[in-house]
């Protein structure tokens, strides 16, 4: 890859820390080679991996080794493994009244007058597992009091998957947890008002000089510029568009009008997980991309961009925008060479038939790849007719195309009347366990009455795609 381009892509990393990241010339991706990120790195020549895998919820913690895919690159310094902060505080999981009213709950809103004291939602989770000890990281998006209009970014670290720990404001060092990214403060920037993270691509290579350790933090910004903002007619629709993923700044009601907050794709690199560096795409903006021309499928806006490590050369995006012709949600896809210069390959799947869970469309796919057969499932968040979200499944063999749902009916819906997330389950998250036996957890954005939003799990009946509960305690 040409060197001039490449500069002309990353001209300018935004630093979020004191420290100083250098970029070197582009390349194209380098082979995979397994890695565990804990565990002692070989000084001369280090990798790091995509892990999804974890132990089942339900047995004791026997962790298997992680299956991955890694980058490599040259590197003089060692990863730092993550540590419990001491200004951390535990995510308390008190017996509630009624314990099926708050079946599945893992994660509430933080305390009163914090960062994300107001909404919480869109949660990334992965996990690592070193010989001796296993750690898990989630980030998030939430809201406050003081300001909320705007989404930030936060991390939450745990030792199980399940029992958290999080902060009240700001990190400060690599072994903090809490607010950990912001919105941009240049004017010109797509993400001015809001940033939601869609997913972290841990993974190295000769662009960037540092730890061997490198995560990439694809997420959505949302700008209120004017020229910026797109108007979306919701009275045939009997709902509002903010319900759909994206953030709402204004509605007319007298017109059936929403003005919504257009949102496009970004990057952003850390070397902790905690202190970020954006970096700057093609857009103008310093997005990765733009939306659609007029007449385009995802002309409105580009949400939730979820990303997957196919092989070496070919990384691959899911999202989600609205189809003004076919007045559907959708998902569409772009490949990269590098994971920051992209190439839309258009709509690859759609909303259900009349009377469906999802018959309104299909958002925020996480697309994960099997470990047992390569072939391809996505979860994704269903928009019924009457704006009630559940979560539905889909399999492709080649995660390019021709995805067919699992089944017609949802696999994990709305809670009971009174229940936490009883107004619609959204934004899934799957991650695979360690072995065939151990299965899939799903970690999901639950609504509540009056709006109220927690982040919850379900667990799938061992490798069985088609049926998960919700997590209600270790079974000892």
């Amino acid at each position: 890859m040409d060197a001039a381009p490449a500069a002309a892509i990353m001209k300018t990393m935004n630093i979020l820390t004191s420290s100083t990241q250098k970029v070197t010339n582009m390349t194209t991706l380098t082979p995979p080679r397994p890695y565990f990120l804990f565990s002692k790195l070989n000084q001369k020549k280090s990798s790091v991996y995509l892990a999804s895998c974890s132990t089942k919820p339900d047995i004791g913690s026997d962790p298997e080794t992680c299956r991955s895919s890694s980058l490599e690159s040259d590197s003089k310094t060692n990863t730092q493994q993550p540590l419990t902060p001491p200004q951390a505080q535990a995510q308390p999981l008190l017996p509630p009244s009624s314990p099926s009213r708050s079946e599945g709950l893992i994660f509430d809103l933080g305390a009163k007058n914090t960062w994300d004291c107001l909404e919480i939602g869109s949660p990334v989770v992965k996990r690592f597992e070193s010989d001796d000890e296993e750690r898990w990281f989630m980030w998030y998006y939430g809201r406050c009091n003081k300001n909320p209009n705007s989404d930030s970014v936060g991390l939450a670290v745990s030792s199980n998957g399940i029992h958290w720990e999080r902060g009240n404001g700001g990190v400060q060092s690599s072994n903090d947890v809490g607010l950990v990214m912001k919105c941009s403060k240049d004017w010109w920037a797509f993400d001015t008002d809001s940033i939601r993270p869609s997913e972290v691509v841990i993974m190295s290579s000769t662009k960037v000089k540092g730890s061997s350790a490198v995560y990439w933090l694809y997420y959505a910004g949302y700008s209120s510029n004017d020229n910026e903002n797109v108007e979306f007619v919701v009275d045939s629709l009997g709902m509002d568009l903010h319900n759909a993923g994206s953030v709402c700044s204004e509605k007319r009601e007298n017109q059936g009008i929403s003005k919504v907050l257009k949102s496009l794709p970004g990057l952003a690199i850390s070397q902790d997980g905690r202190h970020w560096a954006r970096i700057e795409g093609e857009h103008h903006t310093g997005a990765l991309f733009d939306v659609g021309s007029q007449g385009e499928w995802d002309s409105l806006f580009i949400s939730s961009p979820r990303v997957v490590f196919h092989s070496s050369g070919d990384i691959r995006m899911y999202y989600h925008s609205f189809d003004v012709k076919n007045r559907k949600f959708a998902i569409g896809m772009a490949r990269s060479r590098d994971g920051i210069r992209w190439r839309k390959l258009g709509k690859i799947f759609e909303g259900g038939s009349s009377g469906s869970f999802d018959e309104l469309g299909v958002v925020n796919a996480h697309v994960v790849r099997i470990r047992k057969d390569g072939k391809y499932v996505m979860a994704y968040e269903g928009v019924a007719a009457d704006g009630m979200r559940s979560i539905g499944l889909a399999v492709s063999i080649d995660g390019l195309k021709d995805w067919k749902r699992v089944q017609e009916e949802a696999i994990l819906k709305p809670s009971m009347e009174n229940g936490w997330d009883s107004r619609g389950v959204g934004s899934p998250c799957l991650v695979q366990m360690g072995n065939d036996q151990d299965g899939w957890r799903l970690y999901y954005r639950g609504v509540g009455t009056e709006g109220r939003m927690g982040i919850g799990m379900a667990v799938s009946e061992e490798s069985e795609l088609r049926n998960f509960r919700r997590w209600t305690g270790f079974h000892l």
